[in-house]
């Protein structure tokens, strides 16, 4: 039997037929069906679609239980292709015509007679196949493209830029908005780092216009810093030496004025930051008022490191050594914990307004790059030695004998690995952990990739110790090409904890891997482990 299928994007007709005449014709849309049946032996089904080369099909054809097999034949009437073979149920087929009226043949596989429903869902003519208009998320970036389609300007556009800064921040619902990155005039390309992801981002021009934008989907309770790197440096290199050419232009966003630090020498050493109207308060950033803390330093050397490195105290204003309310934090990466996170200011004021107990801080500095990314993640010697070596002469610089259960590890990335990691290999020195961010995706050379994310794994295969986790990850901390990224291996670690029985709290932040998200994080952290 032979069913002969006509249509366009309106309609289809298909007509009936025994031995190639064509019978009366019916119309039916794209979604009502042509029924029959078939039997090995007697008859195969063909179907005859009325569409001109390089048109475009899509149905499916359901046969219950029978087994059937399709294929699309040739101009001469031969198989030219398999497109399902020995299958039950629902076979869906996507094709585009090889020639003019293309014919689909179907044959059942038993000697029974086989039920069949046959359903065209698509058909588009090679005329009908253009490309769908082009559609922005963010409304503002939608009218002035139909702006610039007519013969019209951007100065508008800039104009109100110049008024209300950048990016664009345009509702969506209750819970997110349209956040809209912006560049003027670039003359090859733009790149956005510190955007919402976990990569750099590239501006597209929108058409010929001066216009360069990016627009994301993002909650409203965002907060973030980036910056805009303008027209690239590009030459013929590897990957890795392409993506860094981004530092040779990397600087805040001249459209925004909100910027940090805002004492910074120059733009190239500033980031541009957005805070959204509910992003969550950050403990301890407001107040000048609270008396100040001292700060003292020390040069702490190890032999068995090999090297050596500042420590730096904080002890808060009016601090008694005998107090037994007192707690102990150990800090990882000084600098950056010391200018870009102010934490004596924090502490200053949290501690004055009552609602965190006396902190003294411990800030252990890096001796450079190289050692950090040894000595940090998961270095069973380098915790060693902060356990056995460092923390006595901490205490003694201090003058205090603290307990493990007043005593918290903390750091973000690396630095939230390694508290993690040193505490549970000595919860008889510290209590409690902090991080922010933590890299867990890490796994030393040769894991198994089966156990890629291994303080997970280890965690998972060791008794419980006794410590309290405060883990946080960034929304924007995804992973890229089906790697675990930051904020997928701390949900992970999460669970792998509460399985184990942990006292463990997570908290994520609409941010990314962003020190301005980490100074309301540490402060969370103290609160929730500590506060009053």
């Amino acid at each position: 039997m032979t069913q002969r299928v006509t249509g366009s994007a309106d309609g289809l007709v298909m007509a009936g037929s025994s031995a190639g005449s064509v019978d009366d014709s019916e119309l039916l849309s794209l979604s009502n069906s042509l029924h029959g049946s078939i039997k090995l032996g007697e008859e195969t089904q063909t179907v005859t679609i009325a569409i001109e080369q390089d048109g475009y099909i899509a149905g499916e054809v359901e046969s219950g239980p029978s087994a059937i097999t399709l294929e699309l034949l040739g101009a001469d009437g031969e198989p030219i292709r398999q497109i399902a073979k020995y299958v039950t149920g629902m076979t869906r087929f996507y094709l585009v015509a090889p020639y003019d009226n293309p014919v689909l043949r179907m044959t059942a596989l038993r000697d029974a007679r086989t039920d069949y429903q046959f359903t065209l869902r698509r058909l588009v003519p090679v005329a009908d196949q253009v490309a769908p208009k082009v559609t922005y998320q963010s409304p503002s970036i939608s009218r002035q493209a139909d702006l610039i389609a007519t013969g019209g300007t951007s100065d508008g556009f800039w104009a109100a830029v110049a008024r209300n800064g950048a990016p664009l921040i345009e509702p969506l619902d209750h819970q997110n908005v349209v956040m809209t990155f912006l560049a003027r005039g670039l003359k090859r390309n733009g790149q956005i780092f510190g955007a919402p992801s976990s990569d750099r981002e590239f501006l597209e021009q929108l058409g010929q216009s001066d216009i360069w934008f990016k627009s994301f989907i993002v909650p409203n309770t965002t907060r973030l810093s980036y910056k805009i790197a303008r027209d690239v440096p590009e030459f013929d290199g590897d990957e890795q030496a392409r993506r860094l050419a981004l530092l040779a232009t990397l600087q805040a966003d001249p459209l925004n004025p909100d910027v940090w630090p805002v004492n910074a020498p120059d733009a190239y050493n500033q980031k541009s930051v957005i805070e959204l109207p509910d992003a969550p308060k950050q403990p301890g950033m407001q107040g000048t008022n609270a008396p100040a803390g001292s700060i003292d330093s020390f040069v702490f050397e190890s032999a068995t490191l090999g090297n050596h490195r500042d420590i730096t105290l904080y002890r808060p204003h009016g601090f008694d050594p005998n107090n037994p309310e007192n707690i102990l934090l150990v800090l990882f990466d000084a600098k950056e914990y010391r200018d870009e996170v102010p934490t004596p200011k924090i502490l200053d004021n949290l501690i004055a307004d009552g609602v965190l107990p006396p902190v003294v801080v411990a800030f252990i500095a890096n001796p450079d790059n190289a050692a950090r990314g040894h000595e940090l993640p998961a270095n069973p010697v380098f915790a060693d030695v902060v356990a056995g070596d460092l923390m006595p002469l901490i205490g003694k610089k201090l003058g205090v004998d603290l307990t493990a259960s007043r005593t918290v590890i903390a750091g973000s990335s690396y630095g939230g690995l390694a508290s993690v990691t040193i505490a549970l290999r000595h919860p008889d020195v510290f209590g409690s952990v902090v991080s922010m961010s933590g890299s867990f995706w890490w796994s030393p050379k040769d894991t198994p990739a089966d156990q890629n994310e291994y303080v997970s794994h280890q965690v998972a295969i060791t008794d419980a110790k006794p410590v309290r986790m405060f883990l946080t990850a960034g929304l924007f901390e995804t992973g890229r090409m089906g790697v675990a990224g930051i904020l997928e291996s701390n949900r992970h670690l999460r669970d792998v904890f509460l399985a184990k029985g942990y006292d463990v709290t997570y908290r994520e932040y609409a941010g990314g891997h962003d020190y301005l998200v980490w100074r309301g994080a540490l402060a969370d952290g103290l609160f929730h482990l500590f506060g009053r």
